[in-house]
Parts: C-alpha cells; structure tokens; sequence
C-alpha cells in the first residue's frame, strides 16, 4: 500500500502574501490567495498546475496578504470560493469577487471537496470571523494554522492529531520589540491575544502537541523585519523538536512539494482499527460520528 496521499507546497509565505496548494488524485485547492493573480499563476505553473484546474480556493480571513489575488484570479478563472458568511460579506463589501461562486461554510463545520475533508475551527485574529483549517485525505491529514494571537484549547485539540502542521511563526519579540520601523500600538497588536504568534509560542504549541501523529513542521508567516529563519528554526530545535522535519517557507520562493502519508500499525483488533481510522482522516471520523446540519443562504451563494 502506498504511504503517498497526497501532497502539499507552500507557493509563498510572510507578512507580503501567503498561499498554498493542496494536491490529491482528484483535486487541486488553494488555501489562501494573498499574492496577485499573475504571482500565483506564475508559481503554480512552477509547480506544473494549470490555474483553471483548481477545484477551489479556501479562505483562513479577509486580510490583504491572504487574498489580494482573490478578485482578479476569480474573474478569470471563476474558481469556487470557500469562507464563512463574515469573510465573504467584508470582501464583498469591498467590491472583490462579487460575481465569483462563493461556498458559505459555518466556522466549527466540516465538508468535503472531492476526495479532500475540510473541517474548519475559530482562531483569535483581528479579523471579522478567522479560521483554521485541517485537510484529510486517505492516510494524512495537515493542520493550518496561519494568523492567530494564541493557541487556544481547541486550537490544540484540532491539531493533535495532524501529520503535517503549517503553523505561523511570525516574530522574534526581542527583534519586535526593538524594531524602530513600528511604533508601540502596532507592537501591542502584534503581541496581543488576537495579533500573531511569536517564534516562543509556535514552539511551544509544537511540543505541547507533537506525539505519535505529528511528522512534519512547516514554519509559515516570518516578519521580513522581526524574524530569521534562523531565529525560528532555532527556537523550535531548543524544545526539542530537531527531531521532527522541519522547514521555513520562504516569502519569495516555492516550496517543494511535500508528501503527506503514514505506514499504517499493524490491526491486532476492532479497537485498533477504530483508533487508525480516527487519526489517518479525523474529518471524516467525527463525520460518520456527528450529523452536520446543512442549509442554504439567499444570498446568491451556495451554502454547505
């Protein structure tokens, strides 16, 4: 059996514009959009994807560096957008991609996209309703955790069990705080509960989460002004995380594509085979588990 789900590359990441592709045998979606539409045709076709082979673009929130590109690319391509109601209403309140398809889902909720499950959760940001996001999909799952003030309780119970975690480090708090280009309110915003995460408390989320599922860290969202590669990589190895991959996206390069797999235990009982199912695709899990009512807005959007 083949380890190989399928696949994920970080097209760019940092405080100018974040996006990602997640590739499976059925299906191409982008998670996030914050680089303009010609950069992003530019780096997917470095990645051999033709844009109008998306099945969707997923939003973590209405910020610039996450979706800049969303009203040009969508007029072009007319490829499904996915948010949450708040989301959708501040961009298209701006005018951006009014005559795009929008898919409304409910924070908290979980849906599927081909062969991808989706299931999304609230994250502590300053935006109108911000989420993170974990795709599943056979025998991998990856956690999304871009632009959030702290880990919350429920951010660590969502990504206990990922196999591969893109989770934002964004600063350096000595460097932020000595940094003479921002002034105090816009270090307080920074630091706060609903500003981003320091390289400190990426790593501790890391280790207060990584066991037996967690194998691959993708550090994401590095300040230009505030933080290193260096500085970042460093303070996940002083936890003791060296021993997990680890990789720094780059602002301005494409990452190379990332497979996402496990090699399955061996079944000894049905009690095994109940804990694999749960931590190879734990979208589809509590699926099967709990009901997801679904409802539709009049909104000329179609609703999951």
């Amino acid at each position: 059996m083949k380890d190989t789900v399928f696949e994920l590359a970080i097209l760019g990441s940092g405080s100018a514009g974040n996006s990602a592709l997640i590739t499976t045998e059925n299906c191409r979606i982008l998670v996030d959009i914050g680089f303009s539409a010609r950069q992003i045709c530019q780096r997917l076709g470095a990645l051999g994807v033709a844009p109008d082979s998306l099945d969707a673009i997923l939003l973590t929130h209405e910020h610039g560096d996450h979706t800049s590109g969303l009203d040009v690319f969508s007029r072009k391509f007319k490829v499904p957008i996915y948010c949450n109601r708040l989301t959708a209403e501040a961009l298209r309140g701006q005018g951006v991609a009014t005559n795009a398809p929008w898919t409304i889902f409910c924070t908290g909720s979980s849906f599927t996209i081909r062969d991808l499950d989706v299931q999304t959760f609230y994250v502590p940001h300053d935006a109108v309703d911000p989420v993170g996001f974990i795709a599943s999909s056979g025998y991998g799952s990856i956690g999304f955790l871009t632009d959030l003030g702290f880990a919350t309780k429920l951010v660590h119970e969502r990504i206990r069990e990922v196999h591969t975690l893109l989770v934002e480090t964004n600063h350096d708090e000595r460097k932020l705080q000595d940094d003479p280009k921002r002034p105090w309110s816009v270090k307080q915003r920074i630091l706060s509960r609903h500003g981003h995460l320091s390289n400190h408390a990426a790593a501790t989320l890391v280790a207060n989460i990584a066991g037996d599922c967690l194998e691959r860290v993708i550090l994401g969202h590095l300040s230009r002004d505030c933080n290193t590669q260096e500085l970042a990589l460093g303070e996940m190895e002083r936890l003791g995380l060296d021993r997990l991959e680890l990789f720094c996206a780059q602002q301005h390069e494409v990452s190379p594509r990332f497979s996402i797999g496990r090699t399955l235990p061996v079944i000894t009982d049905q009690d095994d085979l109940v804990k694999i199912a749960e931590q190879i695709d734990p979208v589809a899990y509590h699926q099967a588990k709990h009901y997801h009512a679904q409802y539709t807005l009049n909104l000329q959007w179609d609703a999951i």
